[in-house]
């Protein structure tokens, strides 16, 4: 009778560690989500931002070669800032593993 408690407690156990594991991948899959949408918004933000300077200091006439130049660069300083952010992010949960 002990060894039959001891199976369905090792059997419970056993399902509770597989609850945790589906768990952790729809935490791991919604952090990509997460992590995709900041991107997205920091794109717009980005270009929000640019085109917002261009025109406070517009012209009669803007370049729009230069335009785009300005959110391609301003684009690619955001990308390098979140993937820091993203390699902290996963350093934190490294850390908090071990």
């Amino acid at each position: 009778q002990n060894e039959r408690e001891l199976q369905d407690v090792v059997k419970q156990q056993e399902e509770k560690m597989l609850q945790l594991i589906d768990k952790s991948g729809e935490v791991t899959r919604l952090k990509g989500e997460v992590s995709q949408l900041k991107r997205l918004v920091q794109r717009a933000e980005t270009e929000n931002k640019v085109l917002w300077e261009e025109l406070r200091g517009q012209e009669p006439k803007v370049d729009a070669a230069y335009v785009q130049e300005r959110v391609l660069l301003r684009q690619e300083v955001d990308k390098l800032r979140l993937l820091l952010l993203e390699k902290e992010d996963e350093n934190l949960l490294l850390s908090n593993k071990y």
